[in-house]
C-alpha cells in the first residue's frame, strides 16, 4: 500500500479513492492566471496537477481528522496556486489562517487568492525562526530548490504543534541514482533551480531525523505527458497514481504526509 507503516491506528490513504472528476471541470485552473502551461490547460486531467491535488486531499483529510478549521503554513507559494486549487475543488476546506513563506512575496495577489498572513524570508538564512506554531505545513516542490533541505526542514518542524502534521512533494529518483544526479545537477543548476535530489529512502530519514511519523508516501505517475491527448483520459491518470503507489522511486514526482 502507499503507507509506510502497517499500524492500524494510521490514518488510512488511499488515492485511488480520492475525487479526481474536479479536474475535467476546474475553470479556476484553466483560467490566464493559473500558473501552470498552456498545454496543461488544455487537457482535462494535467498531470501536473497533481502536486495540489495530492496537496488538497491530505490536507482536507486532516481537516476532517482536526475537526476545526486549520492553522496553515504554507512554504513556497509562488503565486497562491496552491490555496486557489483548494478553493476551486467542490468538498472544500476551512481554515482560520493561511500563511504564505517565499522569497519574493507576490502580496497583492496571495490577498486575492485568501492569503492571511505573509513572512518574506530567505529559507537557508541561518537565524530563520517563525513567529508561532501551525497545525499544519504545506511543502510543495520548495525543498529541492534547497541547499541543505533537511537543516531548513527542521526548522519548518519547530514551527509545527505536537500532532500538527507536514505535507509535502517533490521530483524523486530510486536511492541508488540520487547521489550521483544531486552532484550533477549542483554542477549546472541555474539561480533558484534544482539543487537537492530526493529518493523515497531520504524522505523515510528525513522524517527519521525529525523525530517524525511518516503516515503516507506514494509517487505520482509513469510518465507525466504534457499536454498530450492521453492526459484527456481518467483511466490514464488513474493508471499514473496506481503506478505512483506501487514504485513511489520512480522518476517523477514524489508525496508525503509526516506527523508530529
Amino acid at each position: 500500500m502507499n503507507s509506510t507503516h502497517n499500524d492500524s491506528l494510521l490514518p488510512s490513504y488511499d488515492p485511488g479513492d480520492w475525487e479526481i472528476d474536479f479536474l475535467a471541470t476546474n475553470e479556476v485552473v484553466r483560467s490566464p492566471e493559473f500558473g501552470i502551461s498552456a498545454e496543461a490547460k488544455r487537457v482535462r486531467y494535467p498531470i501536473r496537477l497533481l502536486r495540489y491535488w495530492f496537496g488538497y486531499h491530505l490536507l482536507r483529510e486532516e481537516w476532517q481528522r482536526s475537526g476545526r478549521p486549520l492553522d496553515v503554513l504554507e512554504v513556497g507559494v509562488h503565486l497562491g496556486q496552491m490555496l486557489e486549487f483548494v478553493k476551486s475543488a467542490p468538498a472544500g476546506i476551512k481554515y482560520s489562517d493561511w500563511t504564505a513563506v517565499d522569497a519574493v512575496m507576490h502580496r497583492e495577489r496571495l490577498e486575492r487568492a485568501g492569503y492571511t498572513d505573509f513572512l518574506e524570508v530567505n529559507l537557508e538564512d541561518r537565524d530563520l525562526k517563525f513567529p508561532r506554531q501551525y497545525d499544519t505545513a504545506i511543502l510543495l516542490h520548495v525543498l529541492e530548490h534547497l541547499f541543505e533541505p533537511e537543516e531548513v526542514f527542521a526548522k519548518i518542524v519547530a514551527a509545527i504543534r505536537p500532532g500538527g502534521s507536514l505535507i509535502g512533494g517533490f521530483p524523486v529518483v530510486p536511492g541508488v541514482l540520487a547521489g550521483a544526479r544531486e552532484k550533477q545537477i549542483r554542477r549546472t543548476a541555474l539561480p533558484f533551480g534544482h539543487v537537492s535530489v530526493f529518493s523515497p529512502e531520504r524522505v523515510e530519514r528525513m522524517a527519521a531525523r525529525a523525530g517524525l511519523r511518516l503516515e503516507f508516501m506514494s509517487g505520482a505517475f509513469l510518465m507525466r505527458s504534457k499536454g498530450s491527448p492521453l492526459e484527456n483520459s481518467e483511466a490514464w491518470m488513474r493508471f499514473n497514481l496506481a503506478w505512483g503507489g506501487m514504485f513511489p522511486g520512480w522518476p517523477g514526482e514524489i508525496y508525503w504526509i509526516m506527523r508530529k
